[in-house]
Formats: structure tokens, sequence, C-alpha cells
């Protein structure tokens, strides 16, 4: 049985960490007050065989506020590829469409610690 991602190519983890890496400095760049305050950190990114879809996981700081600030991203995704696109424009040929996750997994973590200690 095949893992998950057993067939992702050297090529598709190259651009998706280059990916990760420019959404990262594109929230960090739009500051605080576009996502009300809220920290994005990207966790994850996975791209499609072609290069062509993009799915990306958030990281919200504070988390009360994560649904919000995803919703906001992702009313903000095709301005977000926009820049995406000036970054890469000389490493990639087409702009990858951004979907966007929430990755809770940090809240699971805390979750399941809390349920230990009790």
């Amino acid at each position: 049985m095949k893992t998950p991602g057993a067939d992702t190519t050297t090529r598709q983890l190259k651009v998706a960490r280059q990916i990760q890496k420019d959404l990262s400095e594109i929230f960090r760049s739009k500051g605080l007050s576009v996502f009300g305050g809220a920290m994005i950190s990207v966790v994850h990114v996975r791209i499609s065989p072609d290069l062509s879809i993009a799915h990306a996981w958030i990281s919200v700081f504070p988390s009360q506020k994560a649904q919000e600030v995803l919703n906001r991203v992702q009313e903000q995704s095709r301005s977000i590829r926009g820049e995406l696109g000036r970054r890469v424009a000389r490493q990639l040929r087409i702009v990858p469409e951004l979907v966007f996750f929430l990755d809770d997994s940090l809240d699971y973590a805390q979750h399941i610690d809390e349920l230990l200690k009790q």
C-alpha cells in the first residue's frame, strides 16, 4: 500500500516549499490589520501534479478568530494569487489556483494535552 504523497515529484515538493515561503511573506506583509489582528502561519502546501492547484493549510492565532480569518483569506484569494504571481513569475509558467484550509492540529494537540492533565 502506498503512503499519501508517495507519487509526489521533487519538482512538486520544491514548488510547494516556494509557495509556502511566498505565502508566508505575503501574509506577513499584508499585516495584522487586513486580517482582523490575527497572525497567519502557512503550515503546509500541497500542489497538484500539473502544478495548477495549490492547497494551503493555514494556522491562525488567536484560534478563536480562525474561521473569520479563513473567510477573509478566501475572499482575498484572487489578490493573494496575484501577489504570488509577481513573486514566482520567473519560476512558474502558471500561477496555481489557491485553496485554503484551516490547520487545527495545534488546537487538537492542546485538547489532547488538556485531556491528559485531567
